[in-house]
């Protein structure tokens, strides 16, 4: 018996998912969902209240969800749904308070990586630290929420 190939998703707890989603669009090279249509046909049919959703970019939301999905992925036209690669960001009442137990790790153009560090910088990432062992060098650095990512 072969086992199922599992469809997945990465979900991360934001207090602005809306942010954080714009944020790793940018640093990913990532389409941020739209989900304006599914949104706008829930509100029409009143199968949702207008309390959960909001305007982002002059266009229907959830207001505590957003995601971003890999540009060259499938996607459901239907709800704007990625199919692929994508990243979830859900808002949650409480801060972050703790290191992450599972982070991602973003790989540059060999040679690029302080670039990479600078660019990311500029969209609202910080830098913690930079690493260096004999297995290779990085760099750690948090999103705008203070979630850690490694630049390699």
């Amino acid at each position: 018996m072969t086992q199922p190939v599992l469809h997945w998703k990465l979900v991360v707890d934001a207090a602005d998912p809306h942010a954080q989603a714009g944020f790793w669009a940018a640093a990913l090279g990532y389409a941020v969902e739209d989900n304006s249509a599914l949104v706008e046909r829930l509100l029409a049919a009143n199968a949702v209240p207008r309390a959960i959703t909001v305007e982002v970019g002059g266009r229907a939301a959830w207001r505590d969800l957003a995601a971003v999905r890999h540009p060259d992925d499938p996607y459901d036209e239907q709800s704007g749904t990625g199919l692929g690669r994508r990243i979830l960001f859900q808002r949650v009442p409480e801060p972050k308070t703790t290191k992450n137990r599972l982070h991602i790790d973003v790989h540059s153009a060999a040679g690029r990586r302080v670039d990479e560090v600078a660019r990311l910088g500029a969209l609202g990432a910080f830098v913690l630290r930079h690493a260096r062992e004999p297995g290779g060098e990085w760099t750690v650095m948090t999103d705008p929420e203070g979630n850690e990512f490694c630049v390699h």
